[in-house]
């Protein structure tokens, strides 16, 4: 059974809070999330031939993903503002599976990590590709929004195995 005491992030009176972070050491953190949007074959051309009539699908969705990792404390209750050192993203199509693959890439030296802001940035990208599609395709399906690695903190390194 687990104590009040176990809960980080509720305070003597069960209620929510934001975890003091104040005590712990700085360190230098990274952290790379990933998210997919499947689209149909036709969507899938528009991206890639440049025929969205938004404009450019990808560089636009690479500009809202940096824009989201850093309003991810905005968006997230619980999350710390952190001063990130840089936020990259990396939008590739695969036509195989007739998708839009995200992966972003947030760094920092903190005291908190950056998983938050790197799967914000993923998932503001995706929702980007959404909305820059939908006049063309209602069913794209957002899909796979995950933590791939992060390094540094206290609870050390983690590193997903993907499934190819």
């Amino acid at each position: 059974m687990q104590n009040q005491s176990d809960f980080t992030h509720f305070n003597n009176e069960g209620r929510a809070r934001m975890v003091n972070v104040g005590e712990k050491p700085e360190t230098h953190r990274m952290a790379t999330a990933a998210a997919r949007v499947l689209v149909s074959r036709e969507t899938y051309e528009l991206i890639r031939t440049g025929g969205m009539k938004k404009g450019d699908v990808l560089t636009v969705a690479q500009i809202a993903g940096v824009m989201g990792a850093k309003r991810t404390p905005d968006l997230i209750p619980m999350c710390h503002p952190v001063a990130i050192h840089g936020a990259d993203l990396s939008l590739r199509l695969d036509e195989a599976r007739c998708a839009v693959e995200i992966a972003a890439t947030v760094s920092c030296d903190g005291k908190t990590g950056v998983e938050m802001e790197a799967l914000t940035a993923a998932s503001v990208a995706a929702l980007t590709v959404y909305d820059m599609c939908k006049a063309v395709q209602k069913d794209m399906v957002i899909t796979d929004v995950r933590l791939l690695e992060k390094s540094g903190g206290v609870h050390g390194d983690f590193h997903r195995e993907e499934e190819k």
